[in-house]
């Protein structure tokens, strides 16, 4: 009974992770960060943004993830 429930919630984070990393923009900062325009106001201040939010969302999923691949391994 456990393990099947530990699957469900693994699919339900594979999906949610999946999402997220869909939601995210591309990291492309092109020929700006060479000449120092990537440290702009928006990317000094990314942890407040929805960006930010995505990119700590994501580890925390990414972190759900493995612990929960591991135990259903264990299992």
């Amino acid at each position: 009974m456990l393990k099947v429930i530990l699957s469900v919630i693994f699919v339900l984070i594979c999906v949610v992770l999946t999402l997220i990393v869909l939601l995210q923009e591309g990291k492309s900062a092109g020929l700006g960060s060479i000449g120092g325009m990537a440290d702009t106001y928006w990317s000094r201040n990314k942890g407040r943004s929805m960006e930010g939010n995505l990119e700590k969302l994501t580890s925390f999923a990414a972190v759900a993830f493995m612990v929960l691949a591991i135990v259903l391994n264990l299992l």
